[in-house]
This record gives C-alpha cells, structure tokens and sequence, in this order.
C-alpha cells in the first residue's frame, strides 16, 4: 500500500468514526420487520370495523351519553381507537428491544446525544399531525385519517434521517407517496394503511438486515 493510499484510508477511517459519533446507527432490520408485522395484524383486526361487518361502538349507551356532554372520551368508547392503540404500543414494544440488543451487541449507548437528537426531529412532525388529525375526527372527516398518518410519518422520518442511516430517508418518501395517493382513495384508506406501515416496513427491515446484520457488519 503506498503512503497516498494510507492516507486515503486513514481519511475514510475518520470520516467513519465521525458519521458514527453523529448518527443514531442501531436501529435494526428486525425492528422494522416487527413493527410490518404488527400492524398488518392490526389492520386484519381492524378490517372488520373499518369495513362495517362488525360495529365499531363498544357501547351505544354510552356513546349517546357522552356524545349529549360532548366529552373528547367517547374516543376511548371505540374499538378502532383500542386496536390501534395496542398496534402502536407492540410495534412500538419490538422495535425498541431489537433496536436496544442491537446496541447492545454493539456497544453502544441507546439514549445518546444523537438518539435525543433523533428522537426530537421524529416527534415534532408526529405531535403536529397527530393534533391536526385529532381535529380531523372531531369534524368527522374520517376519509383523511389514514393518508394523514402516512403523510406526517413520513415527514417525521424524513426529517429525522440526518440523525439515523440514510435509507430511513427513503423509507419516509414511500408513506409520503403512499400518503398522496391515498388522498385521491379515500375509502381505500385501510388498504394503504397496512401498505405503508405493514408492507413497506417489512421491506425496509428486511433490506436492512441483509445489508448491514446478516453478515454482522456494523451499519454506518
């Protein structure tokens, strides 16, 4: 190796150790592999409500009372508010564990500087949007959910890419595209739901895995 060369090598040892030091790079393949799975379960459980075989009311007497009070509670009187909520909460459940051994195995702190930094740029895009679509529901435009979610999840990953591996990136232009079309769908929503946060992650998780953990290279 000439003196040029190990100067050229030693530039990009560097340049590595600093993309390492800037960028949260233990989110795994199997987490974005789980977190597909648990939503097409959740979107098999909520197909029969969305598609109205089965009564998405948990109670009607309920619901007419807090529906006279005008109480924001009567969201909690929904079985879709539940069944996405626990989607969310087990998406959310293994995807942190295969993230956290991932971290673990490779030595590497989870909650850094650079993890805060991710987390902060990812949860700005979803508080807005989860506010405007809470707003969304309360005037019954419920066409624009499920475009609404994929939109500002995409946004947020989007926007958090500079903190994490670039293919988030690409990852958040799927949903916004999935997002866009979907606005032109509206009752098609469920169907694109599953599309975006179940198959797309699948995807990602697996393209993922195959390119930094199967062969347990380190991902930069």
């Amino acid at each position: 190796m000439t003196e040029q060369e190990q100067s050229l090598h030693a530039i990009h040892d560097i340049k590595r150790m600093m993309e390492r030091s800037s960028r949260f790079i233990s989110l795994s393949g199997l987490s974005g592999i789980s977190a597909g799975i648990c939503a097409l379960i959740g979107a098999w459980l909520a197909y029969p409500f969305v598609m109205g075989s089965r009564d998405f009311i948990m109670s009607w007497e309920k619901a007419y009372s807090l529906a006279e009070q005008q109480s924001w509670t009567q969201l909690f009187n929904n079985w879709l508010f539940w069944i996405a909520a626990g989607t969310f909460a087990a998406a959310f459940v293994s995807a942190f564990l295969f993230t956290y051994l991932k971290s673990k195995k490779q030595g590497i702190p989870l909650w850094g500087n650079t993890a805060k930094r991710l987390m902060i740029n990812v949860s700005i895009p979803l508080l807005v949007g989860g506010i405007f679509l809470m707003r969304l529901l309360d005037y019954g435009t419920f066409g624009l959910i499920a475009p609404g979610c994929l939109l500002f999840y995409g946004l947020a990953l989007v926007n958090a890419s500079k903190y994490t591996l670039d293919e988030i990136r690409f990852l958040g232009y799927g949903q916004i595209l999935l997002g866009i079309i979907n606005l032109f769908f509206e009752g098609a929503g469920l169907y694109f739901w599953a599309a975006g946060f179940g198959v797309l992650h699948i995807v990602y998780g697996i393209y993922m895995w195959m390119k930094y953990e199967k062969q347990g290279i380190a991902s930069v």
